[in-house]
């Protein structure tokens, strides 16, 4: 059952709470992401184990559900050789998933149908650079199918997230629009500039006076950056600030795997929801247990 109220009506009366990592919970269920589909692989071989993973984010207090299409692709199916009309019911099937664990408990829980950018489908880590060579026009003609799809399927929202360009975000905006369903942009960042080398209050002023969006912000980023930009973000806009990072560490993408130590603070809950973030959780090697404590953090804060 969908939730009673639009997301962009939860926002305005205070904090929600997003889930964490989709892969960091399913490696930790003991399923292989080692392939250039990565989560989105158990869309084919294992869909029991995504709605597992979104069940535990769920238990941990999450009341958005993130879909496990980030890396999800017409093009990334065919590949495997999935055809176009198996790959467009994979795609609707990500947001059943996600629906079907939200109902395990009585309190509304939101399914946001994850938009990933053109350089996820890559699978080699351009998403963190952006600059693909690719003019607005031809990067809206790549997403605009996948969102038509992802919109049919009835999630609450579109999170169209770890935006690394903020020309990729304008074919995103234009790719979107007229699907009926709203939406939050999200960027990745770092040191206070897009991935791309952008100045962040024109990147997020693409999305200013769109009223499809409900939220802007940053995800998987260093928690450190975190902050600043959604603050930024909120002022610029006007729209709630949105925001989760990732743990800290740094994706290799040769190695494909994290380097370095954790940085994520849930304490640092309150700062972001003082900065106007009022949607909250964490992306990538941010589990279960991390949103947990975030819960409490928020929780803590509104009692004092």
């Amino acid at each position: 059952m969908k939730p009673v109220r639009s997301l962009a009506e939860a926002l305005g009366v205070g904090v929600v709470l997003l889930d964490g990592g989709l892969s960091q919970q399913l490696a930790a269920q003991g399923c292989d992401l080692s392939d250039a589909l990565w989560s989105a692989r158990l869309l084919v071989d294992g869909p029991q184990q995504i709605e597992a993973a979104h069940a535990a984010y769920v238990r941990a207090g999450a009341r958005v559900l993130i879909t496990s299409s980030y890396q999800a692709t017409f093009e990334g199916f065919a590949e495997r050789g999935v055809r176009r009309e198996e790959a467009a019911r994979l795609l609707g099937r990500s947001v059943e998933l996600a629906r079907e664990a939200g109902e395990r408990v009585e309190d509304e829980v939101w399914v946001a149908a994850s938009v990933g950018p053109y350089g996820a489908m890559l699978a080699d880590g351009s998403e963190y650079r952006g600059r693909y060579g690719l003019s607005v026009r031809e990067l809206e003609a790549f997403h605009r199918p996948r969102i038509e799809v992802l919109a049919a399927a009835g999630p609450d929202v579109l999170a169209l997230e770890t935006v690394p360009d903020a020309q990729e975000a304008e074919a995103l905006l234009r790719a979107a629009e007229g699907c009926g369903v709203p939406l939050w942009l999200s960027y990745t960042v770092e040191g206070g500039r897009t991935r791309a080398g952008q100045d962040l209050a024109e990147a997020f002023a693409v999305a200013a006076g769109n009223e499809q969006v409900v939220a802007v912000g940053v995800n998987c980023c260093d928690p450190a950056d975190a902050g600043p930009a959604v603050e930024l973000a909120a002022a610029v806009t006007g729209r709630p600030g949105v925001v989760y990072p990732n743990s800290g560490e740094r994706w290799d993408a040769r190695a494909r795997g994290w380097r370095g130590g954790t940085a994520f603070d849930p304490a640092l809950a309150t700062a972001w929801a003082a900065s106007g973030a009022r949607l909250i959780g964490g992306c990538c090697r941010v589990g279960p247990g991390a949103i947990g404590a975030l819960a409490a953090a928020l929780t803590a804060d509104d009692r004092g």
